[in-house]
């Protein structure tokens, strides 16, 4: 199993997890990853905290079960975006628009780039870099989708987009103004497309 399939594919759940998971989900997004406890998310849930403890070993497990879910639907919206587009630049310019202001205005993401940046880093490497290699995969094969014969390495130009978008959300300000779609939109066609090769 790639780790596109791995991560897109939806672990088997219940009501009961759901309920666990959105309610921790509203902790890390309302007090950060640091401050929440299993008892906290309990308390949310109305479940007792061994109920958790018995489904998630311990904060840590927890806390990427959400990271995780929240990364199929992220992957997911990114692969809508780009379904059926008919040139790997539409494809290039809008999985950038779509991952950059999704990422952007996600409530946990938000929450963790302003209060605890230094946590990002982990979380995005977490199981291997799994979920920037799942990201790359989709958009390269969205790439080789629109040019089925072309030779070109999509994996590297699909990576480097995604290195580009990481350090706009780490590093925001400087000189790239790109607060709105438009932006986005226009810097993207303008500059990222061009690391795909003529055919």
């Amino acid at each position: 199993m790639d780790a596109l399939t791995g991560l897109l594919a939806a672990p088997d759940t219940d009501d009961l997890d759901t309920r666990i998971l959105d309610a921790a989900l509203a902790e890390f997004e309302t007090y950060g990853l640091r401050r929440v406890s299993v008892e906290d998310v309990a308390k949310r849930a109305g479940v007792a905290r061994t109920t958790i403890y018995r489904r998630f070993t311990n904060k840590e497990q927890l806390l990427q079960a959400v990271i995780l879910r929240e990364v199929r639907r992220f992957l997911t919206a990114i692969a809508a975006a780009t379904e059926d587009l008919p040139t790997p630049e539409d494809a290039v310019v809008e999985g950038f628009v779509v991952g950059l202001q999704g990422a952007r205005t996600h409530p946990l993401m938000t929450r963790v780039l302003q209060s605890e940046p230094e946590a990002f880093l982990p979380q995005l490497s977490m199981n291997g870099g799994a979920v920037m290699v799942a990201a790359r995969d989709i958009l390269a094969d969205r790439l080789r989708r629109a040019r089925p014969d072309d030779p070109q390495d999509f994996q590297t130009v699909a990576e480097v987009l995604l290195r580009v978008a990481v350090s706009l959300l780490l590093v925001p300000g400087g000189g790239l103004v790109l607060d709105d779609e438009d932006a986005i939109r226009a810097f993207a066609r303008d500059y990222l497309t061009r690391m795909l090769r003529p055919q």
